[in-house]
């Protein structure tokens, strides 16, 4: 009832193992869809991207956000 490693299929992740070089037609077509994406992008681009920054950095900050936010309108207060 022993079975050994060595009698175990043996797998690859490529079907052809020289096959790892893209052709000049494949880097042509990812060119042209780079393009594409790009155009796609508006003038609001950069604003949407600093606005999901600065989601991605508050959001796991909830409280420690709300807390500095307090702070600091508690001092505005008081030195008013």
């Amino acid at each position: 009832m022993s079975a050994h490693a060595a009698n175990l299929p043996r797998w690859t992740t490529a079907s052809i193992p020289d096959a790892t070089d893209t052709t000049p037609m494949e880097l042509s077509e990812l060119g042209d869809h780079v393009e594409r994406c790009n155009g796609c992008r508006g003038r609001w681009f950069s604003v949407r991207c600093t606005v999901d920054a600065l989601h991605d950095f508050v959001a796991p900050r909830v409280i420690t956000t709300l807390f500095v936010a307090g702070a600091l309108i508690a001092l505005a207060a008081y030195a008013l």
